[in-house]
């Protein structure tokens, strides 16, 4: 396949629009790399592409096949542990007698049905595609003592905020992992707008905005930090955001990302 028919092959919106199921999908994108691979060798070296090129051929599409069910399975565990910890939070949260007012119950009692079906999703789809789903890890939601979200209202919603606002930024920056296979970019797309949807509802029940602000993500005490590192940035693609909105409006117009070893690092201070 020439480059030329490769990109005609690319414009062809069968290709990503067809119904499949998870291990066709996984194939057609291992297929598309191999041609890929292919297609970008120089003219020149045609003649080389010969039988006996087949079998490394084949070794390149297994390896590159593997390293993107490995990429997709590490990005579903990360995501796994993020909903283990959301799930027993708001739990423990709705457990605890005199902790949530009347008034918030309804609210978090939803999210956690939310959070609950979420983990079951991961779970199942871990193990359809061959994995075993990750154990749920001991939590400690007091962060070695840094938190009493169990025994004051506050800052059971402070850490909400944060778990939340977390999710987002981890999932958007899971994307690039997860789109070898179609149907899991999908759910973790409808995953992260749920999500989105949780940290503006908690939020605006701290008196904050519903998107992040400069400054920590507004109203956050400096433990918080990690969760809003980078958010200030203005410059996307190299567009420069601030000099057209001012820098309030500018970074708050574009969420960042979330590497998967930062949000890693935010779940493990709540891990035992």
């Amino acid at each position: 396949m020439n480059i030329l028919k490769l990109l005609d092959k690319l414009s062809d919106d069968q290709f990503f629009s067809t119904e499949a199921t998870r291990l066709q999908t996984i194939t057609k994108i291992s297929s598309f790399g191999k041609k890929a691979a292919v297609a970008a060798v120089p003219l020149g070296l045609g003649t080389l592409l010969s039988t006996p090129a087949k079998a490394a051929e084949t070794e390149t599409t297994a390896a590159s096949s593997t390293f993107l069910k490995s990429a997709l399975t590490d990005a579903l565990q990360l995501a796994l542990v993020l909903e283990y910890l959301e799930n027993e939070y708001y739990a423990i949260g709705l457990s605890t007698a005199g902790l949530i007012p009347n008034s918030d119950r309804t609210v978090f009692m939803q999210i956690s049905k939310h959070e609950s079906a979420h983990v079951n999703f991961l779970k199942s789809t871990l193990t359809s595609l061959g994995v075993t789903p990750g154990a749920k890890p001991t939590f400690d939601f007091t962060a070695s003592g840094n938190f009493t979200p169990f025994t004051n209202y506050n800052q059971f919603l402070i850490l909400a905020q944060a778990f939340e606002d977390t999710g987002v930024r981890a999932y958007k920056g899971q994307a690039g992992n997860v789109m070898s296979n179609k149907t899991v970019l999908q759910a973790a797309l409808q995953i992260h707008s749920v999500e989105a949807r949780h940290a503006s509802q908690v939020r605006r029940m701290r008196a904050n905005k519903g998107w992040i602000e400069l400054a920590n993500g507004g109203n956050m005490p400096s433990a918080t930090n990690p969760v809003y590192s980078g958010e200030d940035n203005t410059n996307q693609a190299g567009y420069n955001t601030a000099a057209a909105f001012g820098a309030a409006a500018g970074s708050a117009s574009f969420d960042e990302i979330l590497t998967g070893s930062d949000a890693q690092a935010i779940a493990s201070l709540f891990i035992v």
